[in-house]
């Protein structure tokens, strides 16, 4: 190798090292900007009403999205509705966790309860999707 290719191929090194850096620092600020805004929730930054309005928006979307799903699309629908319930799980649990007992307590535990009847019932659904599919014998 000649001095000339080293040069060149440190240049673009220090090219790409450089636009490393700068998304780096984008994926920073943004990760800030997400802490503020997780800070401002934490500390009371939004109001009740638009905190409501965010979930009957997320209400309405969800249904829309639900009733237009084609029949053949079900059971996948099914296995991501098991996956997101598994995450209220975990939710859920984090806000009954052991304290005093309070309105939040109360309703993390009704979305523990709620959401582990989803699960069940959502395996069992698709176990017997799946065995409508099996050759008889």
């Amino acid at each position: 190798m000649d001095a000339a290719t080293i040069h060149d191929q440190a240049s673009r090194l220090a090219t790409k090292a450089a636009e490393v850096s700068n998304e780096a620092e984008k994926l920073i600020q943004s990760t800030k900007h997400l802490v503020e805004v997780q800070a401002a929730a934490a500390a009371g930054g939004f109001d009740f009403l638009s905190l409501f309005f965010i979930f009957v928006m997320a209400c309405f979307v969800g249904f829309y999205v639900v009733w237009s799903v084609t029949p053949a699309l079900h059971s996948p629908l099914m296995a991501v509705t098991n996956a997101i319930s598994s995450v209220i799980i975990v939710g859920g649990l984090l806000a009954a966790g052991p304290a005093d007992m309070d309105f939040s307590k109360v309703m993390g535990f009704c979305a523990v309860t709620l959401a582990s009847v989803n699960i069940f019932g959502g395996f069992i659904v698709t176990q017997r999707m799946l065995s409508m599919f099996k050759k008889k014998k």
